[in-house]
């Protein structure tokens, strides 16, 4: 039987989405290093400025990581005084996370990131939330094969 012929990578998907996470994390990486932060930190911080007070197992699940995941990142942003941790008083297993004022402020820093990859990319702000919306709907037919 003939082996089938290979796919060129520049030919699959999941290549192309890999190859342009990279290079957003790359662009990303000298405003987030100017703001004090990483990749994985800013979006526990984007999850909190969605939703303040979240548990650390609701900020994994928004970010689909796992908690032990999320917990080293969040001790970290803690120690930087963005945000604060308590036990939910109700369910000691609980660990609440709060910005703290600082943590809120620098939502506003975090702007230029999106200026960025919008004047970078060459796209109009209308085609990337329509390339978002194929990628999120893909992303979501995908997870829910699962």
């Amino acid at each position: 039987m003939a082996k089938p012929p290979a796919i060129p990578l520049d030919s699959q998907l999941c290549f192309s989405l890999y190859g342009a996470t990279l290079a957003i994390n790359r662009a990303y990486k000298p405003m987030l290093d100017a703001l004090g932060i990483t990749y994985p930190q800013y979006l526990v911080l984007s999850a909190l400025w969605e939703a303040e007070g979240q548990t650390i197992g609701a900020i994994a699940e928004r970010l689909s990581l796992e908690p032990s995941t999320i917990t080293p990142l969040v001790k970290r942003l803690e120690l930087a005084g963005l945000l604060g941790r308590q036990r939910n008083p109700a369910d000691e297993r609980q660990v609440q996370v709060r910005l703290t004022p600082k943590g809120r402020a620098l939502q506003a820093d975090t702007a230029c990131l999106t200026d960025m990859l919008l004047q970078r990319s060459g796209l109009t702000v209308d085609q990337i939330v329509a390339l978002n919306g194929q990628v999120q709907a893909l992303r979501n037919a995908l997870a829910g094969g699962a």
